[in-house]
């Protein structure tokens, strides 16, 4: 399947080309599905950039994809282990899409960096987009969580 030419992907590459990390740029491309403000959305997800604030661990995109999926078919009640194991399971599956088309879902990885990166984030310049992959990721992480939704409607939208 080629999850980037799925409306939310291009979306989500959109959001990334107008200066929102990579969580952001997944998150709010599905913002008009979990119904949230949109300022308070953007927070939420901020610190999820970059692998958690550029530590460069578990991909950003990744992050959103299973705020996303926690929104739409998530647990409020800490007994609930049926659907907490639906969940996990969810997101796992997700996850895995994910590292199915790339080999990973862990920033340093993809980028081929040896670990953590400064706090400091770098300024989006021609250059900046042109040497990054994660335009690529955003799309596919959308494209995947697009399908995956189509396939599996939810009646519990917020």
């Amino acid at each position: 399947m080629d999850y980037l030419k799925m409306k939310r992907a291009k979306m989500a590459q959109e959001n990334f080309h107008q200066g929102y990390n990579c969580a952001q740029s997944v998150f709010l491309a599905f913002l008009d599905i979990v119904k949230i403000d949109q300022k308070q959305a953007m927070r939420l997800v901020s610190g999820m950039g970059a692998g958690v604030s550029r530590l460069r661990e578990i991909g950003g995109a990744i992050s959103a994809m299973a705020m996303i999926a926690g929104l739409l078919y998530g647990y409020d009640d800490p007994e609930d282990y049926d659907n907490k194991n639906r969940l996990y399971a969810r997101v796992q599956s997700l996850a895995n899409t994910f590292k199915n088309e790339t080999g990973s879902y862990v920033c340093k990885e993809l980028l081929k960096l040896n670990g953590p990166s400064s706090p400091i984030s770098e300024k989006r310049t021609a250059d900046y987009y042109q040497t990054r992959p994660c335009e690529k990721y955003v799309g596919l992480a959308a494209g995947i969580l697009e399908k995956y939704i189509d396939c599996h409607p939810c009646d519990k939208i917020a």
